[in-house]
């Protein structure tokens, strides 16, 4: 049996690559665990992550042959939610890739991704309540987030699938490229990224998801960390210079 999870190492971002082609990128336990222990390489040693699945899919959902069985004790496990929101809290950004299918738990994973890239093959939804269950790894609140509630509505109460232009029309994918630009469209975001500072982009990432109440406490602190670190003076020495050598 092949690993569900393909892990390719650089030097500062991780391509992890969902790997059951066979049934399209389901999300089953074997997944989630190998998942949780790309998480831990990646609090332990923060760098990006690319999230693509194999086989032109990135992920068709939960594995409907495992979740059947489950019961009351995993649903309060928070088995895929618990999973998502550690993926959320990541401490650097994290890039969903996402070509073809992403439904139900494939699109919660792809909401709990801090950006999001398409191809024009994508399609995003959350079929749940047509199986008798509610979209319950993070879709119910997180969508609204992302989208507004009449968009999240009909996605969530009424199966609305929203292709790539619509997911694109709504901010819920931030670029649209072609199928074999993907993988490529996110190392050009990770680049991006690369190109900031390191700790600047993690706070900035932390101060983000703060609530509300803890601002503007949380700013200030996370400023007066960086404003001690030698790249911040680093960078504004060689900025400063720039600017002279112009004039």
């Amino acid at each position: 049996m092949s690993a569900p999870l393909l892990v390719e190492e650089h030097d500062d971002r991780v391509v992890l690559r969902l790997h059951r082609p066979e049934v399209r990128n389901a999300i089953d336990r074997a997944m989630v665990d190998a998942l949780h222990d790309a998480c831990g390489a990646l609090e332990a040693t923060p760098r990006v992550a690319l999230l693509i699945g194999s086989g032109g899919t990135f992920a068709a959902g939960a594995d409907i042959a495992q979740l059947r069985e489950r019961g009351r004790e995993e649903a309060l496990a928070g088995i895929n939610s618990s999973l998502f929101d550690r993926i959320h809290r990541l401490p650097m950004p994290t890039v969903a890739l996402v070509d073809g299918y992403a439904l139900g738990g494939g699109a919660e994973l792809a909401y709990a991704c801090d950006f999001r890239i398409g191809t024009p093959a994508a399609r995003i939804g959350n079929p749940e309540p047509g199986l008798g269950i509610i979209a319950g790894a993070g879709a119910a609140w997180r969508l609204k987030e992302l989208v507004g509630e009449p968009l999240a509505k009909e996605v969530l109460l009424a199966g609305r699938v929203l292709d790539a232009q619509e997911a694109r029309a709504a901010h819920l994918l931030g670029d649209v490229v072609e199928a074999d630009d993907l993988e490529a469209a996110g190392h050009r975001l990770a680049d991006r990224i690369g190109a900031q500072a390191p700790l600047a982009v993690r706070l900035t990432k932390s101060v983000l998801d703060a609530p509300r109440d803890a601002h503007p406490l949380v700013d200030d602190i996370a400023q007066a960390v960086l404003f001690e670190t030698q790249d911040k003076i680093d960078r504004m020495t060689a900025f400063l210079e720039r600017r002279k050598e112009r004039s």
